[in-house]
This record gives C-alpha cells, sequence and structure tokens, in this order.
C-alpha cells in the first residue's frame, strides 16, 4: 500500500480503519440522505451496474498509474470495482455514511475528507476519478484547476457527468446538480483547464428518451415528486427487459472498446491527461 501522509499531508488515522480530515466535511450541494439511497440500490441497480462497466473498460483502454483517487466516490460502488479489477485506488468521501458504507463494502484505502481537507502535495496524485461529482460542484471550474494542480505531469483524469442540459428536471434538482453537460462543453472546460481529452463520449443513450418523457416534461408541467420511485427506476428487474438491456448495454461497451464515440447518452465518459 502507498504511503498515503507522504501524499495528503493533513490526515491523521482513525481507529475506525480510515484516515480523517481535521475537518472532513466540505460544502457539497448533495442531499443528505444521498448515500444511504444509493447503498440501499447499488448492488441491484442496472444503472450502476453498467457506469462500472463503461469506466472499467474505459480504465482499462488508458490505464492509470495507481493509485487512482476516487475524489467524492460515495459508497465506493466504483471504487471497490476497481480494486476488484486489480487497479489500487483511494476513496475519498467526505460524507461519514459513505465512509462507512465503503469500508463495509471492503474498500481497503478510504480518507474521510472533501478533496480540499487532505492538503495533498502538488503534483502528488498519480490519477484521479471524479465519477458523477463535477456536477454537485458550483465552481466546476476552479474545482478542475484544483485537480490539475494535485495531478503529477500527464496524469490521468477519468469522469462521468450527467449528459445533454435539455435533459434537466426536478430529478436533478432533487440531486444537487448544478447543471448537465453537453459534450462540447465539457470538452472545451477541461482544456481550458489545462486537460487534454484523449477519449469522450455517451453512454445510457437508451435512456434518454425514458429521461425526457417521464422526468424532463413532467417536471416543465409542474408534475410529479422529485425523488419519489427512484428506488424503482435504478431496480426495474423486469425479466423482459433483461435480453434487451444486455443488448444495448453490451452494443455500448463494445464502442468504449473500440474507442468509437457514442452520441447522444445521458451520461458522458471522458478520460482527460494533465498537460
Amino acid at each position: 500500500m502507498i504511503d498515503l501522509p507522504s501524499i495528503a499531508r493533513n490526515i491523521q488515522w482513525s481507529t475506525e480503519g480510515f484516515w480523517v480530515c481535521p475537518s472532513p466535511s466540505g460544502e457539497i450541494s448533495y442531499p443528505a440522505e444521498g448515500n444511504r439511497t444509493c447503498f440501499a440500490v447499488e448492488d441491484g441497480s442496472f444503472w450502476f451496474q453498467h457506469r462500472n462497466a463503461c469506466i472499467l473498460q474505459a480504465v482499462s483502454l488508458f490505464p492509470p498509474r495507481c493509485p487512482l483517487f476516487d475524489i467524492g466516490g460515495g459508497n465506493g460502488f466504483v471504487a471497490k470495482a476497481l480494486q476488484d479489477a486489480g487497479f489500487e485506488v483511494v476513496l475519498v468521501e467526505p460524507g461519514p455514511e459513505g465512509v462507512r458504507n465503503a469500508r463495509r463494502r471492503g474498500v481497503r484505502q478510504v480518507i474521510y475528507g472533501s478533496f480540499e481537507g487532505p492538503d495533498f502535495l502538488p503534483g502528488g496524485i498519480p490519477s484521479a476519478g471524479l465519477f458523477d461529482v463535477l456536477e454537485h460542484i458550483e465552481d466546476d471550474r476552479a474545482f478542475l484547476k484544483r485537480i490539475h494542480s494535485g495531478l503529477e505531469q500527464a496524469g490521468r483524469l477519468y469522469l462521468t457527468v450527467p449528459a445533454i442540459q435539455g435533459l434537466w428536471s426536478n430529478e436533478d434538482v432533487y440531486a444537487g446538480h448544478y447543471r448537465r453537460y453537453d459534450a462540447g462543453d465539457l470538452r472545451a472546460l477541461l482544456e481550458s483547464t489545462g486537460f487534454a481529452v484523449e477519449f469522450a463520449s455517451t453512454f445510457f443513450k437508451f435512456l434518454s428518451l425514458p429521461i425526457l418523457l417521464f422526468r424532463t416534461l413532467p417536471s416543465r408541467l409542474g408534475i410529479g415528486r422529485p425523488g419519489a420511485g427512484s428506488g424503482r427506476q435504478h431496480g426495474m428487474a423486469v425479466p423482459a427487459m433483461n435480453r434487451p438491456l444486455r443488448w444495448l448495454t453490451e452494443r455500448e461497451l463494445s464502442r468504449i472498446r473500440a474507442s468509437r464515440r457514442t452520441h447522444g447518452g445521458s451520461s458522458c465518459l471522458v478520460v482527460a491527461k494533465k498537460g
């Protein structure tokens, strides 16, 4: 294991089995019950499983220097998948419930704190992941500049965000999002903060129309309650849908595997390198 205090200079070991910053919780736009809600559905959710598969494919295609710091990684669902795939991962999470869930899940290296809390050595982070985190940051440009400063030269950033601002709904408000990202705008943002984009694609193309019909349009019409039924939506344990979902998700994975871009998906996936 890496000597974490040599990179994160402001952490202390806890008897609970993880590292802690003196002031671990930063100012984040995220529901108080968010980690608890996600932990209840992640293992059985086709959405979380397919996102993991897409991330793992991209990370395998563009390997990181390890350890990879999964910043704002919640309950460690992505971190554990990367760890199981043989990558050394450090989870950095400002939510105490997320930290404990990640340790319960088996994530070996966890820092309880926001990205600013551990006082990372400039240029000391080999690789970083922001998996559905950037949309929760009000000043995303300043945050990316801090990530850029923290990364080693030519260190990689792996990023997923919700896509297509036109799909904005009350669910985004409920989740604490400041925005969704159009692919071109996201590329421009990364390049303006010093990153060179190596790969960019969308995924969950097959969800864009359902999101429009069942979230965006009802929100515009003032129908429905944000957050209602999210557990059912993540489960989607409908046997008749299993085969079509497998075909659709495998199609997207095969395109990532071939470094081919998919347009029109409801999530963006980017691999970028520090310039």
